[in-house]
């Protein structure tokens, strides 16, 4: 359903000029408030736009949803996403670990390949991270895969294809792999640091 109705979202966003790439970027928003998978959309955004637009209309798309749905957390559904964080205990380690490293949590976690983007962007709502360099470590660490995502995206032959996943392998996403494992694991050994500190707190040792 998400992939019928975005090939159709991508075959009129072509046909409407410039305006497109504006419509594009807004459409991020909502997607990440509602947990469409940004990386359909980044994709979409290299074939539609090539690499360079594509990249500054995805960067630019992803950080404003992660932004919005940082602001939903932390003031409409706060207790929403507590209750669905209870259920996921990494994501509630990174929320204590972001108490004590800041915005380096932020900056490593969106490093991560493996860590989900519309998750963090609410579970980051529950922390006391202010907005602000929420939003430019946000913007930092999405931009390797985005631009990763836009390559792979512009070098589609078509939008079957896209939606597919038969895109090109490049030299680029070993890379790209590598960095972010780096950071997962940077990020992993963070949290998990951090999370024993709590708990230490919490149970002395006998």
């Amino acid at each position: 359903m998400i992939k019928a109705t975005l090939a159709s979202f991508l075959e009129w966003v072509q046909g409407i000029g410039p305006w497109g790439a504006v419509l594009f970027g807004a459409v991020y928003v909502p997607a990440a408030v509602l947990f469409v998978p940004g990386s359909l959309l980044t994709l979409g955004a290299g074939f539609v736009f090539g690499l360079a637009k594509g990249t500054v209309v995805a960067s630019l798309g992803s950080t404003a949803g992660a932004a919005a749905a940082f602001v939903v957390a932390r003031s409409l559904a706060r207790d929403w996403v507590a209750r669905r964080l209870a259920r996921r205990p990494i994501l509630t380690a990174i929320e204590r670990a972001v108490e004590i490293e800041g915005v380096r949590i932020v900056l490593l976690t969106r490093l991560s390949p493996v860590l989900p983007f519309n998750l963090l962007n609410y579970a980051f709502g529950l922390t006391a991270v202010p907005f602000r360099p929420y939003v430019l470590a946000s913007w930092i660490g999405m931009l390797p895969g985005t631009i990763m995502y836009v390559y792979l995206g512009s070098a589609a032959k078509s939008v079957a294809a896209l939606l597919s996943g038969e895109t090109p392998r490049s030299t680029v996403q070993p890379i790209l792999f590598v960095l972010g494992l780096a950071a997962t694991v940077a990020a992993t050994v963070l949290v998990t640091r951090r999370a024993r500190r709590a708990l230490s707190e919490i149970v002395p040792p006998a």
